[in-house]
């Protein structure tokens, strides 16, 4: 299943929804919440591994985030990537 992640603040319930093998792609500005520093940095850094997670490059920028304050792991995907995603995942659940 394929996560796409719009919500800010992402509750954490949200997060116990996904299951041994999605993918999850944060959004817009529920990529303020992936920061190393953020409150939520110890839940996304467990979830990594058993899942694969990534964030949506354009939406990193556009926020004036940097690679390095993001949670070590989440991967940086652009379009294209998203694309393949939702090829990839039949099943796609949106929370916004």
């Amino acid at each position: 299943m394929l996560h796409l992640i719009f919500q800010s603040p992402i509750e954490l319930a949200v997060l116990e929804r996904i299951a041994l093998g999605d993918d999850v792609v944060f959004l817009e500005n529920a990529v303020l919440r992936i920061l190393e520093k953020g409150s939520l940095s110890a839940s996304l850094t467990q979830l990594l591994k058993q899942n694969r997670l990534y964030v949506l490059a354009d939406d990193i920028e556009v926020r004036g985030i940097q690679l390095s304050e993001l949670v070590t792991g989440i991967e940086v995907i652009d379009y294209d990537e998203l694309v393949i995603l939702t090829v990839k995942n039949p099943v796609i659940q949106s929370w916004s």
